[in-house]
């Protein structure tokens, strides 16, 4: 089936247009939930049949971590953390029935160890659900640890690489369709200095904006690679554009600049491997550039300057605002005085309820993992912090530039990802884990 679906790229490309159009009019209904369990009951039913000769966990991995938002959005899952489990479920599987091809990693085992440890301090209010409470706060982690476990100097070729990417696209094909039917007419919605729910699918326009600058990645390595997603070139790269431009109507900012760096990274390093003369390479950022201004025109036109406003960091009168972080700046201070009155941590959780009305106007809820790390999980929160800091770059040193490319894109994927949208869907911990893997040629 993998091949098939390899084999016939552009057909699955519009199965999926035609699912997030489908998911339009079957939001949240039992026909939507049955089908995502069909299709998660027959990527595990592959996984065992085939013992995962293919990587086949690790493609079904990335399939449903990019496809989580979506899946959310639509309500397509009868519970909120199905994506996590299901790419920890994959990921194991295809450790323990598929060729043991990675390195055990002590530290990854002992990260794991050390994230049950903030658990024995979680203490929630009346009428709250601890398990919930630990659920959504460790099962992202967990999901690194696990992706991290699985990747861990695994050699993975570069075919697959790739095959993973497009199958990591896919989803997004229908996230993106969804928000073309689901979002209003666009004359009729009134742009503010803020995120835009309207343009988002009704959903969080902050894991929204977090899954299309994934997608813009994605094609963008595609077609700096010369490799084709559709098949066609003029094709790719109006759905590179097509992108973008739902990326701003989101007016959250993370996603986006957080795809844009991971690329330009990612841009460097592999000029530097394919050793691109410095005209080639000049003439290529000038049409990049065109391209991004010609979209952001077109886009700030029709919010009425609002796009401006919003990545200058003003309101809509076009006032500074003071905090250009949406609270999360001052979330953040209240988390690192947390942590300097209780070195050894809250406990898992404990964070959002300690906050809750101590500071106005801003969610309680971390979006900043880092921060909820020091706080509910203190000096170990710290360690485990230093250790996935320190665990890629020796990956990265010891690589060459092709892997250096991959290697620092995933990287900055997962750390600028974490510090803006914390760990509340699989994708940043399972691209933090393709940032151990090591990328090797079929011919090696």
């Amino acid at each position: 089936m993998v091949k098939y679906i390899l084999n016939n790229r552009l057909l699955f490309i519009g199965i999926h247009i035609l699912l997030g159009y489908a998911s339009t009019l079957l939001r949240g209904s039992n026909s939507l939930k049955l089908l995502w369990l069909l299709i998660i009951g027959f990527f595990i039913f592959s996984i065992f049949f085939k013992k995962n000769r293919n990587e086949e966990a690790f493609l079904f991995a990335a399939y449903i971590s990019a496809a989580e938002v979506f899946i959310r959005m639509s309500k397509g899952m009868i519970l909120y953390e199905t994506g996590k489990y299901s790419v920890i479920l994959f990921l194991l599987l295809g450790i323990f029935v598929g060729k043991f091809k990675q390195k055990f990693s002590v530290s990854l085992a002992f990260y794991l160890l050390l994230l049950l440890l903030g658990i024995v301090f979680t203490r929630v209010p009346e009428g709250e659900y601890i398990r919930k409470a630990i659920a959504f706060n460790l099962s992202g982690p967990f999901v690194l640890g696990i992706a991290g476990l699985y990747f861990y100097k695994r050699s993975i070729t570069k075919e697959n690489l790739m095959n993973a990417l497009f199958f990591m696209i896919l989803p997004l094909f229908s996230m993106v369709t969804y928000l073309y039917f689901k979002t209003p007419d666009l004359k009729d919605i009134v742009f503010q200095g803020a995120a835009n729910f309207d343009t988002s699918g009704g959903f969080g326009p902050n894991q929204v904006a977090t899954a299309i600058g994934l997608g813009i990645f994605i094609i963008a390595v595609f077609i700096l690679m010369k490799e084709r997603i559709t098949g066609y070139l003029l094709l790719d790269v109006f759905l590179l554009l097509y992108f973008f431009y739902r990326g701003l109507l989101t007016f959250s900012r993370g996603g986006l600049i957080t795809g844009v760096i991971a690329l330009i990274c990612f841009s460097l390093f592999y000029t530097l491997y394919k050793k691109i003369s410095l005209a080639s390479f000049i003439t290529y950022v000038g049409i990049v550039i065109v391209f991004t201004i010609g979209i952001w025109l077109f886009t700030s036109n029709i919010t009425g300057g609002m796009l401006d406003n919003r990545y200058a960091g003003k309101n809509a009168s076009g006032v500074q605002k003071k905090d250009l972080s949406s609270g999360r700046v001052d979330i953040l201070t209240e988390q690192i005085k947390s942590f300097t009155e209780n070195p050894l941590g809250i406990g898992v959780g404990n964070g959002k309820y300690k906050r809750q009305g101590a500071i106005s106007n801003v969610t309680a809820a971390s979006h900043n993992e880092v921060g909820r790390l020091i706080e509910e999980h203190g000096i170990i929160g710290f360690i485990i912090l230093l250790l996935l800091l320190l665990l890629p770059l020796a990956n990265f040193w010891y690589g060459n530039n092709y892997q250096r490319a991959f290697i620092s894109a995933f990287y900055l994927l997962w750390f600028l990802t974490i510090n803006h949208s914390a760990m509340r869907i699989a994708f940043p911990g399972f691209i933090y884990g393709l940032s151990l893997i090591t990328i090797i040629h079929e011919k090696e």
